[in-house]
């Protein structure tokens, strides 16, 4: 345990340590992101019940499991819901502390305060929404990014601090909630962990509609963005979602990039596929911000929306789900001072997921 007089207030210094996927088969999924991602093998993991693998890139760590047992937890997960996030671990400098206060203050405990193998960091666990927990990883302050428990290191697997595919960190998780559970699940993350309801924005999309709820953590380095479908509206996206997924889960996740259309033109040459952002988005975003001939054709030309807010400029688009339920995608943006999610684009990218969902299903699009 680290000296208490080092560390953090709980609760206040959280920020992502990695996230935990279960996944059908680990084989192809290893191959997906490493060669259209670019990401690096940096561990693996294996028991009778199970195999895994950690990848990174820049600062995002992903922990991949597949179970070769029905014993293990991600069986029942892939049942119930295919591939998908099953944990976003939170780094803290004081697991037990942390974990504590967590619980006093309302969070369901999973798994207390403990140490899987020596030289292992020390965890615990508290639930958070759906079947996603919240794994406690101990790590000194000034530690660099480790492997999660259980996990041996690759040897010689050195991943660049920014790799050629440009993504950088997870700038946060997008998560779809059934219909009523919104405000309990911000009110839950306030109150339990800590976090500050920092945005909030209703989303029209023809006949559709859908609530909004963005939450960070008090550190600024965790930041959900919550999801819940209007059921007095069409039924859209979240309830395809919500459907496919078998319930409230990770819809996508969204790496940071220093550039995202660089981002954009490596990741498609890997093999990528991004959602197309319709013509006339372009038509006037030129003018709307001030934006030159010829950053306007690198936008149009890689379908990357552009907003911006009091503190700066966004960029952001979404890849295209390859998810056998068409469940989880994810998300590359770049900020250039903006603190919040760009309230045009926000409509814009899941009009462009609309058209996708509609265009797969035999929908006419219009």
């Amino acid at each position: 345990m680290l000296d208490s007089s080092k560390a953090a207030v709980p609760l206040e210094d959280l920020s992502i340590d990695h996230v935990g996927m279960y996944v059908t088969n680990l084989e192809a999924s290893v191959s997906s992101w490493v060669d259209e991602y670019g990401f690096t093998v940096v561990g693996t993991s294996a028991s009778s019940r199970h195999r895994g693998a950690a990848l990174r890139q820049g600062g995002i760590t992903l922990a991949l499991t597949q179970a070769t047992s029905d014993q293990h937890p991600g069986a029942g997960y892939v049942l119930a819901h295919g591939d998908g996030v099953a944990d976003i671990a939170l780094r803290t400098a004081d697991v037990e502390a942390s974990f504590r206060a967590a619980v006093d203050r309302g969070a369901r405990a999973v798994r207390r305060p403990t140490r899987h193998a020596a030289g292992d960091p020390v965890t615990a666990a508290v639930g958070g929404f759906g079947d996603v927990v919240h794994t406690f990883v101990q790590r000194e302050p000034d530690e660099g990014p480790g492997l999660p428990a259980g996990f041996s290191p690759v040897t010689g697997a050195e991943p660049a601090a920014e790799g050629d595919a440009g993504l950088l960190a997870l700038d946060h998780v997008a998560v779809c909630l059934n219909a009523g559970e919104l405000r309990p699940t911000v009110d839950y993350y306030r109150t339990a962990l800590g976090f500050r309801d920092i945005f909030r924005e209703r989303i029209v999309v023809g006949a559709q509609a859908m609530e909004s709820t963005v939450v960070q953590s008090p550190s600024g380095s965790v930041t959900l963005t919550l999801l819940e479908p209007d059921v007095s509206a069409a039924p859209g996206q979240i309830d395809e979602f919500l459907k496919g997924h078998q319930g409230a889960g990770v819809q996508h996740l969204a790496f940071s990039s220093r550039d995202a259309v660089a981002a954009v033109r490596a990741l498609s040459a890997r093999g990528v596929t991004f959602l197309r952002t319709p013509s006339a988005y372009y038509d006037l975003l030129g003018e709307r911000m001030g934006l030159d001939a010829g950053r306007l054709a690198d936008l149009r030309e890689t379908n990357v929306l552009a907003d911006e807010d009091h503190d700066g400029r966004l960029f952001q688009i979404f890849t295209a789900s390859k998810h056998p339920r068409q469940t989880i995608f994810y998300e590359v943006i770049e900020r250039q001072g903006a603190a919040t999610f760009g309230s045009a684009n926000i409509k814009a990218l899941y009009e462009a997921v609309e058209l996708e969902r509609t265009k797969q299903r035999g929908f006419p699009r219009r």
